[in-house]
């Protein structure tokens, strides 16, 4: 796809009104109807994983670890008459489209609309107009490798843009309304590995003190580049390291970690989280949240995405365990001292999914039930004969809390078993309350408004 030229960016999109193809239902999926295909998926579909739902493991070793189904969709351009489909008194308009690999979407504090297009290596800014269209649209940052996470800091009164590329994290001088950055990009944090998983996610405290970074492990279940250690030497390592932290090739990955602004006491926050593509601050609160990209070598319904709430030295599983004290026969043994000490997620979703992006809706435009609730996109399924994700979902919450319930939100990118025209990646909540949602497949932005 052509990277498009900033002209062509400035050009006003037509708007395309979508109504949804079916009723709201009021049943919640269990048990093994939760685990159905993207056949069942429409506006409304409610699903709800619990632990005790889990098939039992297929007997592996770890010469299978790095083995998994291939089943990769065919990627083809958007039908005519094809839009995506969400629930009734809704409806989506295309925001802009043109891009490489639009990624991470990050709404500024005076409106202004960031996105990582990271295939060009280049963060774009966008500056709505009063109807929510996209129109002035400029180049903000580039010359980064694979740009994902931006963060604005502090987050009333920005002084800076931060963007974490897959080896990097910068940042770069900013004030409000800024469409370019207002000098070079001061590197922060330097040399991350960029083996396999590449997307580098930010958040940041309410107070501006403390910013996280997600970095994904290296490989499926990490036992090529983890040589054995004696119990002493694990004891040693994560004295420095934390809990369950991995080491060798996985030293400093499947973790989120925590520094200042100024990139310095940079530590482990928390580990065992095998890919953590999307963060968020929950809004009123300091409680940082990840959508977790799990194995892919124990069949099509293990090991679920999750939703996790991220906490000061937790323990989330990867490598040795997940969900809980369920241990992977791939390590069988291998860390018997780890059982008992996993933290359970909130939220299960669907395995293979590719949970990408999360973001927390807090404003009025939508009903009154959706403030509060999670919007999660769903890259799409690559390891298991039927196609899962390829969507945009809605993770419901009571009194801040999860409920463990998911619904479907955004559908309709599936054509068939072997073909898919979407794959949403991005997902933000603009000042006006409407959702843009990124399409990296046919590089487009939608826009949900209530109709």
């Amino acid at each position: 796809m052509r990277t498009p030229t900033l002209p062509a960016l400035l050009i006003h999109v037509p708007l395309i009104l979508a109504l949804a193809a079916c009723a709201q239902t009021e049943n919640v999926r269990t048990g093994k109807a939760a685990f159905a295909g993207w056949q069942a998926d429409a506006p409304g579909v409610r699903r709800h994983i619990k632990p005790s739902d889990l098939p039992a493991p297929p007997a592996v070793t770890a010469a299978d670890a790095e083995k998994s189904i291939a089943n990769p969709a065919k990627i083809v351009s958007q039908p005519q008459g094809a839009v995506p489909k969400v629930p009734e008194g809704f409806a989506v308009q295309v925001f802009a489209t043109g891009f490489k690999k639009p990624r991470t979407l990050r709404t500024a504090p005076n409106g202004d609309i960031f996105l990582s297009e990271s295939d060009a290596g280049r963060v774009i800014v966008f500056r709505p107009d009063a109807s929510g269209a996209s129109t002035k649209t400029k180049v903000f940052a580039e010359n980064l490798d694979r740009p994902y996470g931006i963060a604005f800091v502090p987050a009333v009164n920005p002084q800076y843009v931060y963007v974490a590329a897959a080896n990097q994290v910068v940042r770069y001088p900013y004030r409000s309304g800024d469409l370019k950055a207002a000098g070079p990009a001061e590197v922060i944090i330097n040399n991350i590995p960029t083996k396999r998983h590449w997307t580098r996610d930010l958040a940041v405290s309410r107070d501006g003190q403390r910013l996280f970074v997600s970095i994904g492990s290296a490989s499926n279940l990490g036992v090529a580049g983890m040589p054995d250690m004696t119990p002493e030497q694990i004891r040693e390592h994560e004295r420095i390291h934390g809990r369950g932290a991995a080491w060798g090739e996985e030293a400093n990955r499947a973790m989120v970690r925590v520094f200042d602004p100024t990139g310095k006491n940079v530590r482990t926050y928390a580990t065992g989280l095998r890919n953590c593509s999307g963060m968020a601050m929950q809004p009123g609160t300091d409680n940082l949240w990840c959508v977790v990209n799990e194995r892919d070598h124990l069949g099509p319904n293990l090991v679920p995405d999750q939703m996790v709430r991220v906490q000061e030295g937790a323990f989330y599983g990867w490598p040795w365990y997940y969900v809980g004290s369920n241990e992977d026969p791939a390590l069988k043994g291998k860390r018997p001292d780890l059982k008992g000490n996993v933290r359970v997620p909130e939220v299960l979703i669907q395995s293979h999914s590719s949970a990408l992006s999360v973001a927390f809706y807090d404003h009025d435009a939508f009903p009154a039930e959706y403030r509060g609730d999670a919007f999660v996109a769903l890259h799409g399924s690559h390891s298991t004969p039927d196609k899962t994700g390829y969507k945009v979902i809605r993770v419901r919450m009571k009194d801040g809390k999860p409920t463990g319930e998911y619904e479907d939100f955004m559908t309709g990118f599936v054509l068939d078993k072997d073909r898919v025209w979407g794959r949403p990646a991005g997902v933000t909540v603009t000042r006006d309350g409407a959702l843009l949602v990124s399409d990296d497949a046919n590089g487009t932005i939608f826009r949900v408004v209530r109709r």
